[in-house]
């Protein structure tokens, strides 16, 4: 019983720690300030390409978080990154990936990709 109540309180506490460091490390923009910044920076699409070909930001490159860890010499670290995901848990990942690989730069959009109303393209 104490096994697993420890291990709950583990992954409890994992979680937490995981969520304020992502918060730490990535700045959460609304729509409109993504909108204003994403043409000055990389704009990195993280979700998977089967979801990228279905409907991606204009302008994004898909770089999915199953191939950053191979994928990541591609994003300059030097540049503003904006990341995002269907709904932010993927870009938070990516963002700690990026940070450790010296990405300092890293902005989401809140919401994800569902939330998104600006353009968009799709492949046919």
């Amino acid at each position: 019983m104490y096994l697993l109540l420890g291990l709950i309180g583990a992954i409890l506490a994992y979680s937490i720690f995981t969520y304020f460091y992502q918060r730490r490390i990535m700045k959460s923009l609304t729509e409109e300030e993504f909108k204003a910044g994403y043409r000055k920076a990389q704009l990195i699409d993280v979700r998977e390409p089967k979801e990228y070909d279905g409907g991606h930001i204009l302008g994004a490159r898909n770089i999915p978080l199953s191939q950053m860890r191979v994928r990541h010499k591609e994003i300059r670290p030097d540049q503003p990154v904006y990341i995002y995901c269907q709904n932010t848990v993927r870009s938070g990942r990516a963002a700690a990936m990026l940070r450790k690989k010296g990405v300092k730069n890293i902005s989401t959009l809140k919401g994800g990709y569902k939330q998104w109303t600006g353009k968009i393209k799709t492949k046919k």
